[in-house]
């Protein structure tokens, strides 16, 4: 019987262990698939550098998923320290799992200073939490509502290419880097789901039956300081699809309106190839 998953258990799962000079290891929570969320290992490689170089601010992170980690296994983070300056730090994690590498994971990390000037984007002006809709997506301890969005699986719902999504966590990390680890892992889960609301007939709940889908990329970055109370908000604004390719940006206020971290994910959406049929959808990358 599968354990249902939790906030807890997930910040669990971030906090990988060192495992030799530059190396780490961690597990997985798949929920009910058979292969791990990319942004589980884009999480965990946030969490690997920060340990490595802990004089340094993990500032944004670039994950591209190149083969599926299984959920069974253990999973090894290999960081390679490229520089560590006074001021700027860059590191190049692979994550490996049985000798093969799945995702490469390039993080910038640096020293913060005080600000220059200051400027960010205002939220969106939506509905708050509590008009807006609740989504069931299983995890012990996250709550997630939706703007004017009943089933965002649907391929019967229609509108622009871009979703809002109030997201509540308890608990909330104090800890930097798992409070970074836990702001990444949302920014691969509606982005794909933000491109097709836009094309009627087509929707998440086609994903891996009838339509190919897997994030290929993701790119998050934080903006200082990061911590938040209450709900957070994540947009997506789908600006283009085709070719097989979708490309999607975000962002993530905290309630009272600050834009603590910015995201891009490019994803892919293709026809099921036959031979597709094959692998069973939970095991699909």
């Amino acid at each position: 019987m599968t354990t249902p998953s939790s906030v807890t258990g997930m910040l669990e799962v971030f906090d990988v262990q060192p495992a030799g000079p530059g190396r780490f290891r961690g597990f997985s929570d798949g929920g009910e698939r058979a292969v791990v969320d990319g942004t589980q290992l884009l999480a965990q490689s946030i969490v690997a550098v920060a340990k490595q170089l802990p004089n340094k601010a993990i500032r944004s992170a670039h994950a591209i998923f190149g083969r599926a980690v299984q959920v069974d296994l253990p999973v090894e983070f290999a960081v390679d320290v490229v520089n560590d300056g006074r001021s700027f730090a860059v590191a190049v994690v692979a994550v490996e799992q049985g000798g093969r590498r799945c995702a490469t994971v390039t993080v910038l990390a640096d020293t913060p200073t005080p600000d220059v000037i200051r400027h960010h984007a205002d939220r969106p002006d939506i509905a708050p939490p509590a008009e807006s809709n609740p989504s069931p997506m299983p995890m012990i301890g996250r709550e997630l509502r939706l703007v004017d969005v009943l089933d965002v699986n649907s391929p019967d719902e229609v509108g622009p290419p871009e979703l809002h999504a109030w997201l509540h966590y308890d608990p909330i990390p104090r800890r930097d880097d798992l409070a970074k680890a836990l702001l990444a892992h949302f920014t691969g889960h509606l982005s794909i789901s933000a491109t097709m609301r836009a094309h009627a007939g087509i929707g998440t709940s086609q994903a891996h039956l009838t339509v190919s889908t897997a994030p290929m990329t993701v790119t998050v970055a934080f903006h200082e300081p990061v911590g938040w109370d209450g709900w957070l908000l994540y947009s997506h604004d789908s600006t283009q699809v085709g070719a097989g390719m979708s490309y999607v940006r975000g962002q993530v206020h905290t309630e009272d309106g600050r834009l603590i971290a910015s995201f891009t994910q490019e994803g892919m959406i293709r026809p099921l190839r036959t031979t597709d049929t094959a692998v069973a959808a939970t095991a699909r990358l």
